[in-house]
Formats: structure tokens, sequence, C-alpha cells
């Protein structure tokens, strides 16, 4: 395809940051036809973002670098356009989404746009209303957008972008702070913009995006790595982990049993299985999960009712046991993060009451409560604020009045548990994932018997989850009680020893993982989806938690 009959075309574009020693593309070159679908994926420091940067002018016009190639949107060179010029042509949603954010209503937040890119006001009522109920936020015209769940404020900041349409438009990492069904939801709308031939580039760590697409660019180190239909990508296993990128459940499946061509569609799969003649037999039997330890955490008759009268939390009855892997779960805006703030103080109860060790959380010295319960927040820029690497992690130890051979100890002892060596580095010049494991390494020098992580791998590339997720389960192994929040259904399967499902504000489900992921009628009405793996396995009659155990069973029934 000829470069003037793509929406984007770009030619041997390379990309230098003032002051980098590398560059952060080298040699890009690709095609996205108009009215397609793109999807890019790669690790940290790929070079996702720098070509999202690039085709919107970010980069040079705000973030200096040196730039050689060649860009073009709908045909046209944008070499020397200013970054207001292109508004028209191509916007984009950053992966920073709260950044885009700052009205005091939703409709304004919606609205500055449309006035500032000459839409006709008769027209922007119709706009606003198409763009927030296309992603789920219809009724929320009025709303405060810092009122908003972490997940509905990104829809927020994706209906913004809908209204004004764009011919192209970039997204990166629409769906990281949304749950299931609220992915899901995107990328139907994502869809419908294709099928009305707007051009989309999506940047993401989600293979699921990837599978309705019609381009997938596999980025390592600013080089494209490989191109082309996400069916062949994503069934090579081996190529998606060379390009950080986790291989779908299906593509493992199928290569552990030494199948070629695995389907993107589940219900494809477990057909294909069948017919090759797949049965799961009986698993041998599971060990019951290990009984609790005894209760640290009591949780009775909770209530929140935030300021604006919002009620959050009702009747919320809840014990958690020392040495527990427990992880809340539930749609955005379910009361997960109100549930979790009442654990260690954050909040107060409206109703009710939160004990730890028998005695009232509201009693208790808030040194005492930083010690006993760390609170780990789903964005690490909110808790970090030092010079260095060792003063972060310092600081909670000496606010103690600990001595300073014992603050040195801790210090030493939380980065060698988070794998952090770099002491006077910046924090903020660190990259997500160790930003990430820097905050929980704040929190381990206060060694606390619980630790609670919002969303701990939420925009962080599959070998920064990995780490994260090893460290979680190495803390829990030592004795640590780990509460988790997250949407990531995998997350759940791999590593939590019990889920707690909130909906509306309201206890679901409190229990084992299999009896959770085997009740389909619950994830409907809860909007929860079972791990891939695990749906394949129950169209074929069993209910897996890791590939690893459906392709025992498998192998058993072949």
């Amino acid at each position: 395809m000829s470069g003037s009959a793509a929406a984007i075309a770009v030619r041997d574009l390379g990309c230098t940051y003032a002051g980098a020693a590398r560059p952060a593309l080298d040699g890009v070159t690709c095609e996205v036809p108009a009215g397609a679908l793109a999807v890019v994926m790669g690790a940290t420091g790929a070079g996702k973002s720098t070509l999202a940067r690039c085709l919107t002018r970010l980069v040079p016009c705000f973030l200096p670098a040196e730039l050689r190639g060649e860009i073009r949107l709908l045909g046209q060179a944008i070499d020397g356009a200013r970054v207001g010029e292109l508004a028209g042509t191509i916007g984009m949603v950053f992966q920073d989404f709260e950044a885009q954010l700052f009205s005091t209503d939703v409709t304004q937040e919606m609205v500055f746009a449309l006035e500032h890119t000459g839409v006709a006001p008769a027209s922007m009522p119709g706009r606003v209303t198409r763009a927030l109920a296309a992603v789920g936020l219809a009724g929320f015209e009025g709303r405060d957008p810092t009122t908003l769940s972490g997940g509905e404020k990104q829809r927020l900041a994706i209906a913004g972008l809908l209204a004004l349409r764009p011919p192209i438009m970039v997204l990166d990492e629409p769906t990281t702070d949304l749950d299931p069904t609220g992915r899901a939801e995107v990328f139907d709308v994502l869809g419908r913009l294709r099928a009305e031939r707007l051009s989309l580039l999506v940047i993401e760590h989600d293979t699921a995006a990837a599978a309705e697409a019609d381009l997938l660019v596999l980025l390592r180190d600013g080089r494209i790595l490989a191109s082309g239909p996400p069916a062949a990508l994503l069934a090579d296993v081996e190529a998606c982990a060379a390009a950080g990128v986790r291989p779908p459940d299906v593509s493992r499946v199928f290569a552990a049993l030494g199948l070629p061509s695995p389907p993107l569609d589940v219900v494809a799969a477990a057909d294909q299985l069948r017919a090759r003649g797949f049965v799961p037999v009986a698993p041998v039997e599971l060990p019951p999960p290990a009984p609790p330890g005894p209760a640290l955490i009591a949780v009775r008759g909770l209530g929140h009712r935030y300021p604006d009268g919002r009620r959050a939390l009702a009747g919320v009855n809840l014990t958690i046991g020392r040495g527990e892997f427990v992880a809340l779960a539930g749609p955005n805006g379910s009361g997960k993060t109100t549930l979790a703030k009442h654990l260690n103080g954050l909040l107060a109860p409206t109703e009710g009451r939160v004990t730890l060790d028998g005695r009232d959380v509201a009693d208790l010295p808030l040194e005492t409560l930083a010690q006993r319960v760390g609170y780990v927040f789903q964005d690490p820029d909110h808790q970090l604020f030092a010079a260095t690497v060792a003063d972060e992690v310092a600081f909670g130890p000496r606010n103690l009045g600990l001595a300073a051979a014992e603050v040195e100890a801790r210090v030493t002892e939380a980065l060698a548990a988070v794998e952090l060596h770099e002491r006077d580095a910046d924090p903020f010049l660190l990259d997500k994932g160790a930003r990430q494991r820097l905050a929980v390494a704040s929190i381990l020098a206060l060694r606390p018997d619980v630790l609670i992580l919002d969303e701990p791998t939420t925009g962080l590339d599959f070998q920064e989850q990995q780490r994260m997720l090893g460290l979680l389960d190495r803390l829990h192994a030592a004795g640590r009680t780990i509460i988790i929040i997250t949407h990531t259904p995998w997350v759940i399967a791999e590593h939590a020893r019990r889920v707690v499902l909130l909906q509306g504000g309201q206890l679901r489900y409190d229990g084992a993982l299999r009896p959770f992921f085997a009740d389909e009628r619950l994830a409907a009405e809860a909007a929860f989806r079972p791990p891939e793996v695990t749906h394949l396995g129950r169209l074929l009659g069993c209910t897996p938690l890791t590939v690893a155990e459906l392709v025992t069973w498998l192998r058993r029934g072949a």
C-alpha cells in the first residue's frame, strides 16, 4: 500500500531524546490503513509511547528530541507542524489519563475540547451524550471527575476523545484501569469506530486488545520485532515472550500440547481440542485450601458514605486471617479501594467498625497502624517524593525515631527484597515497574504485618508483572498477609488464595478461587470474566486455574 493511501505512514523513524545515550526509536517503518485498528505491544522501554508522541508531535514540540525519517497522516507530512495544528486530524488518550482531567464536572470536561476545536455549540450536547454512553458513563454528566474511580476516570478521558472524533485516534493503554467487562466495552467501542472508518492506533499490554485488530506491531528496544496479522503473531509464544508480551492462554495451551495454529477465539479452541480427541479426565483430588491463620482484621457492618452523598459500602462483614493472600475483585466503582482504605485508617467508617487484632482501628495511633498495615497506592507517584531511592525508603523508619544503624539496615533489607539497587537514583527517573517496587520497599521498611496493594500490576509489562507478583509470593511465603485489589483474572487465579468480590458496595462472594471461577452466573452478574484458560477448561468440562493444570488434565485424556 502506498503512503498516500494510509491513515498513518511512518518511514525509517528514529527518535533520540535530548541527553539520552541511545535512541528510543530506531528505523521504525509501518503503515496503518485508513479505517484500520492497529495495536502496538512490547515491553516497557520498547518505544511504544514515544511512537505515539511522535505521531502527535508532542515529540519534539514539548519533549525535545532529535528526529529523523518521515511521518505522514492522511497523506500529509507533519514535519514542522505544531501540536495544535493537528488537533483536527489526530487525537490521543494518554497513559497517564488523570493528567488530562481538570474540570469541575464531567460535562465541562467534555465541552472544553469541543469549544477549543470549533465545534458548533448546538451539536455539543449530542456529542457529549453519545460519547459518555459509548463508554458506560451515561448519567455521570454532573459528577466531579475527582469523585470517579480510576476506571471511570479512564473512560471519561476516552469519552473526551470520542466526542472530538478526529479521523485518527491514538490511545496509550486505554484499558489499564478497567475491569474485564469495561475492557470489553472499550474494545467494542473501538470496533464500532473502525466500522465508521476512523483509524485507530492502540498501545496495550493485554493481548485481548489485539485479537480483533487488523494489524499487530511488536516493538523491542525501539525497533519493530515483528508486524502482521494478530492471529499469526499471537500464536507464536516465543515471539510474544521475546517482545515482553504475555502470550494468550490458548496459544500457550496449544504450544504445550504440540498443536499448530491456535485460534484466538476460546470457543473455536475448545472445538478444535475436542476434534483432536483431547478430553479432560477427572483431576486427582485437589488439596483443600489451607485454613486461614488466627483472625487479624475483622470488618463488621462496615458502611461508608462520601461527603457528596454517594454510598460506597453497605453492611460489609469480613474477617482476614494472619498469613492470607486475598484478592479484592469487582467492577469499577464497586467499593474495593474504599474498603481497603478502611483497613489501615485512611478512611473512617460511616457505619460499623474495623478491628486489628481485636482493637478498633479508629483508636490506634497512626504510627502504630503504619507499622502494622502498609498501603501501596495504585499510582506509585502518589506516594513517592524523596530525592533519592534510599531516602524514600528511609523516610518511614526515620519518622519512627529509629537509630541510624537500624534505619540503614531496614533500607538495605527492603531494597534487597524488591531487587532495587540504584540507591542514589532519582525515584521519578525510574520506570513504572521500578517505581512500583520502590513504593513497596518504602512500606516494607516499616515491617508491616499486612501489605495492601491497589492494582499492583497496572501499567506494567509482563516481565515487570511477573517480578512484582514474584515479590508478593515471596512476602506471602515469609508469613505476611497480602491483600491486592486487581481487575486481572489471571493474577487472581495464579497468585491469590481467596477472593472477596464486591458489587455496588456490598459483598457478593468470599471464598476459594475454583468455586468462584466456576460460578458463571456470578461472574456475569458481577461483570467479571474468568481467565482465558479457565473459560477454555469450562467449555471442556473442568475448571483449571492455570495453563499448566489444563495441559496436565488434557494430556491424561488424549
